[in-house]
């Protein structure tokens, strides 16, 4: 009997090897590989070429100043300058001197009104201009840059300050003058104001420690004094204090958190671990939204859990490309954001590899 069973589990042993073995091999070759990642990036700034207006914008359905700084963004994400000798450096050089232009940025530095694209569009413009300090090309043009980041940091600075009840302090939302707060405008916010702070701008800490704050109260388990959370699996969800977590939002807290040095955080780990049980779906609700932040914040990860999350991500978008080379959304609310839009943030999510963006840099 004794023999019997140790010849079993010998057997069942290998037995598991084998099948490890051919599972580890399966996802492997499950992966897709770097020169057809490559190969769909390019496609889709080809499209985006063919998307930019005599003015300079890269648009295709309103909301200029946002969607040309997402696809300056995009082009940046895998190597592309403005100052490149090529077609898609000349498209960012035109791309941001659009957004330069004097009817652009108002007199208190905000972008979100010309475009009606808000303080969505403000973040995003923010951060572009803040990633592309120093890539102007020449002293007046990287003044312009510098001056007009400043500009609008300034603004986000006022807008956090703007008095809001308890749970939403440290917080932004559709405005400047908002007095409440929401996860997916805040977000944007602050990795503007890490990637100003990363450039020498001035940003007060303070600002960043209050949207930390924000951050944790984000977060849908409560935190004792120390920090660790009552329920260590778990996510953030779009508004403070609510119990209900969303992958978009789970993996926007992620990275918003990894974006401002809280590697370590418990909070980190378990907004991992929820997303690793709820990976991404087509049919997510805003889900290139969702898988922007989930590639960029789960590469910041690092190891087994970026590599799986690159896979997954990959996996998902070579398919749904078009033949166009634009991606579009499952969603409608994502679909009447344009195919600009659609494909600026599937170009990002699927460059996270390459590191040339500072602001995605561990």
């Amino acid at each position: 009997m004794i023999f019997i069973q140790s010849n079993y589990l010998s057997w069942l042993g290998w037995s598991l090897t084998l099948a490890l073995f051919a599972a580890t091999c399966g996802a492997q070759s499950s992966a897709p590989p770097q020169p057809e990642i490559d190969r769909a990036i390019s496609k889709g700034a080809a499209f985006l070429a063919t998307q930019q207006q005599k003015n300079g914008s890269i648009v295709d359905r309103g909301h200029e100043n946002a969607m040309t700084a997402l696809a300056i963004m995009a082009l940046a994400s895998v190597g592309h300058q403005p100052t490149d000798p090529s077609p898609e450096g000349e498209m960012m050089s035109k791309g941001l001197k659009y957004i330069l232009g004097p009817d652009r940025q108002d007199k208190a530095g905000y972008f979100g009104a010309s475009d009606g694209s808000r303080m969505y569009g403000h973040g995003i413009v923010s951060l572009m201009l803040t990633e592309m300090l120093g890539m102007g090309g020449d002293e007046d043009l990287n003044r312009k840059i510098h001056d007009s980041c400043q500009k609008a940091i300034d603004l986000i600075v006022r807008s956090q300050r703007v008095r809001k009840p308890p749970h939403a302090k440290g917080g932004w939302r559709y405005t400047p003058d908002a007095a409440d707060s929401d996860l997916s405008v805040s977000v944007w916010q602050l990795m503007a104001l890490r990637s100003a702070k990363n450039d020498g701008l001035e940003v007060p800490s303070s600002t960043i420690d209050d949207a930390v704050t924000y951050l944790v109260r984000s977060f849908t388990s409560p935190v004792d004094a120390t920090g660790v959370p009552s329920k260590q699996v778990s996510g953030f969800s779009y508004e403070a204090n609510n119990d209900n977590p969303t992958f978009t939002m789970t993996a926007a807290g992620l990275l918003a958190m990894q974006v401002c040095g809280q590697y370590d955080s418990p909070l980190v780990e378990g907004a991992t671990s929820w997303l690793n049980q709820h990976p991404p779906k087509w049919e997510e609700r805003f889900v290139l939204y969702g898988i922007y932040y989930y590639a960029q914040g789960m590469h910041q990860r690092r190891g087994e859990v970026a590599e799986n999350a690159s896979t997954e991500v990959a996996k998902l978008l070579l398919d749904k490309q078009q033949a166009d080379g634009s991606w579009n959304s499952s969603g409608n609310e994502e679909q009447n954001a344009g195919k600009v839009y659609c494909t600026a943030m599937a170009m990002l999510s699927l460059s996270v590899k390459h590191h040339y963006l500072p602001i995605y840099q561990r």
